[in-house]
């Protein structure tokens, strides 16, 4: 159980060195005026339009990089220092969400596998503590409780997994018509490249964290079985 607390520990401080440096490229790369001269909001329009999407509305949301699309009110919710700005960051943060908006409108693979399991992720963070909680404490007479845990952390991280190629191919989209569109070109295609990397990192971390995590579980309920 210990080494499980050492690894999350661990991996808590790379998520978080991880998000510091997205922060300090986004904000690197956010005083840096795209010479297109448009908005997150204008880049999010045109994209979409580009792409025959009209469907899908662009909002202004609240939060700093608290930008997603919503595949079920069909949105784009951009923060407010990527809505109202005009820099290398907000174009490519906002040009990744549309590629979300894309994968929908396509019916990406990988888009939809991961919008099937959100119920069934939601439905198992509610349990998931408490569950491996109490089949650790109680692993040497109901082992099964501790299995149950491992199936529902498990959902978990397979959707993390899944996340990844959803994550990659949107900011592939994204700078794919960033450089077609010329929006975007040379260096500052760099630079959107370089801050959509770093974005794409937090994700990795997170599954390999989780898909790490899950070993141990399940490591500890074969020791377990192994002693009964």
């Amino acid at each position: 159980m210990g080494s499980i607390y050492i690894i999350s520990l661990l991996f808590v401080g790379v998520g978080m060195l991880v998000s510091l440096r997205l922060k300090s490229k986004f904000n690197q790369y956010g005083t840096v005026r795209i010479r297109s001269g448009l908005t997150g909001r204008d880049v999010a329009v045109q994209m979409l339009k580009d792409n025959g999407i009209f469907n899908v509305r662009v909002e202004l949301g609240q939060g700093f990089l608290s930008d997603h699309y919503n595949p079920l009110t069909k949105t784009v919710s951009l923060s407010p220092e990527v809505y109202h700005q005009a820099s290398v960051s907000a174009a490519a943060v906002a040009a990744h969400e549309c590629g979300h908006a894309v994968q929908h409108a396509r019916s990406y693979p990988w888009l939809m596998l991961r919008s099937r399991l959100v119920p069934i992720v939601q439905f198992s963070s509610m349990f998931i503590q408490w569950v491996l909680l109490a089949g650790i404490l109680l692993i040497n007479t109901f082992p099964g409780l501790l299995f149950g845990g491992i199936i529902l952390f498990g959902t978990t991280t397979i959707f993390s997994l899944v996340t990844l190629p959803v994550e990659f191919d949107a900011s592939k989209r994204g700078l794919s018509w960033l450089q077609q569109s010329g929006i975007s070109n040379g260096q500052e295609l760099i630079q959107a490249k370089d801050a959509l990397h770093w974005a794409a990192m937090t994700y990795v971390v997170a599954a390999v964290s989780s898909l790490v995590t899950l070993i141990q579980y399940i490591l500890i309920y074969l020791s377990s079985r192994d002693r009964n």
